[in-house]
């Protein structure tokens, strides 16, 4: 078939090669502000980080106002430059629309395997947060807790990547409005699992609306937020050729709960830090 009777909208478009050095340093200069100035972030631990490839492991905090994912990449620019590239895997839901090509552009690529592989096996760096939503709206109560939901698919992706694993830790982030419940229960009874695949309504307290449920959104706390990036794992080097998926999970899991009691144990009053 010809090339010129291919219609451009039926080309899939390859996430990976839509990122922007020269645009992403732009983006996160007038991002720097809030980053370091409303947050007052802190990045720890990059001088271990691997050469080539890597999956960032880390626990999703903030809930719609998330900021992980900014704080790491502004961290790592800062140490390693704009040469090499770091990518969030994402829901499809931020591919829609006008800001699709805007994500894109600053390391944002659909959470596939295909996309996972591409990304990793060019070198680049992938973040990815297993608990998603699950994790970013889990309740106060629960704010340093390591919690994944059971979803393991991370290990695979690094396995079949040959890449390391680096798990990081980041406490913070979850005391920008107080967390009252996950909301499992109001997404049923609304049958949002039904009618938008929504397992979670999550249920919140915080400024300047009080209580809410998504809406009114409520807007973030100037809290502290710190990060400790760890040692990277080699799966292989730590548990063979044929590891057990759930064993490197626990693992994985068991170094990042170490490391954010650490945090915590450290950190004085919240939302000062």
């Amino acid at each position: 078939m010809n090339t010129s009777d291919v219609d451009p909208a039926d080309v899939p478009i390859r996430d990976v090669a839509k990122w922007d050095p020269s645009f992403t340093e732009r983006v996160f200069g007038l991002l720097r502000p809030l980053i370091k100035g409303y947050h007052r972030a802190e990045v720890r631990g990059l001088e271990t980080f691997p050469p080539g490839g890597a999956l960032v492991v880390g626990n999703h905090s903030g809930g719609l106002f998330a900021m992980d994912m900014p704080v790491f990449a502004s961290g790592f620019y800062d140490h390693f430059g704009y040469d090499r590239p770091v990518f969030t895997l994402s829901f499809d839901l931020i591919f829609t629309g006008p800001t699709a090509d805007f994500f894109r552009r600053i390391g944002f690529i659909r959470a596939n395997p295909e996309n996972a592989q591409e990304a990793l096996r060019s070198g680049g760096v992938v973040i990815v947060f297993p608990g998603g939503d699950y994790d970013v709206y889990r309740p106060t109560a629960a704010r340093n807790k390591i919690d994944f939901g059971g979803r393991t698919g991370y290990v695979r992706a690094a396995l079949e990547a040959g890449v390391p694993i680096v798990p990081e830790v980041a406490i913070g982030g979850q005391e920008s409005q107080i967390y009252l419940s996950r909301g499992t229960w109001l997404a049923k009874t609304l049958r949002l699992d039904k009618l938008l695949r929504a397992k979670i309504l999550p249920i919140g307290f915080g400024f300047p609306f009080g209580l809410s449920a998504v809406v009114p959104v409520n807007a973030p706390l100037p809290t502290k937020i710190v990060m400790q990036v760890l040692e990277p794992i080699d799966i292989e080097a730590e548990f063979g050729e044929n590891p057990d998926i759930d064993e490197v999970d626990a693992y994985v899991r068991l170094v990042m709960q170490r490391a954010l009691d650490q945090l915590a144990a450290e950190r004085r009053l919240p939302v000062i830090g």
